[in-house]
């Protein structure tokens, strides 16, 4: 399965993409604390965009395209804004308290497979999470 949105990088616009992801997500074989770490960490690779590859001009580009495949899900958030050196992007020292920095590690968190594509103008973020073992309340793997 296949979806794509395109939308103007307008904050406004976020929450639309969190429903489109949301919805996108139904009948997935992820824990609902997988997805909603999902969606919460598209909603954080747009903001970034937002925020650094546009310099919050709010009438640029986004585009996401959401495929489900046997083994997982990816997500391609393409813009053609500014590009950043991939190597560069760092999060904050996790032991460092101090509002912000903590989007990447997230990003991290939420996805088995981080790409940063750099092309003639813009970026592709690559997101891919793989289907696992769900896991209990406890932690302890399901044997469904």
């Amino acid at each position: 399965m296949r979806r794509e949105i395109e939308f103007a990088s307008h904050p406004g616009n976020l929450c639309l993409v969190r429903d489109f992801v949301r919805k996108f997500l139904i009948g997935a074989d992820f824990a609902d604390t997988e997805k909603d770490m999902m969606i919460l960490g598209l909603d954080e690779a747009c903001t970034n965009v937002i925020r650094y590859a546009y310099r919050h001009r709010a009438d640029q580009l986004m585009r996401l395209v959401c495929e489900r495949f046997d083994d997982g899900v990816v997500f391609r958030l393409r813009d053609f804004g500014e590009q950043a050196d991939p190597n560069s992007l760092q999060g904050r020292p996790l032991d460092a308290v101090q509002p912000g920095g903590l989007g990447i590690h997230l990003i991290r968190q939420a996805f088995t497979n981080v790409d940063y594509q750099l092309k003639t103008q813009g970026t592709e973020l690559v997101l891919a999470k793989r289907f696992g073992p769900r896991t209990g309340s406890n932690g302890a793997a399901n044997g469904n």
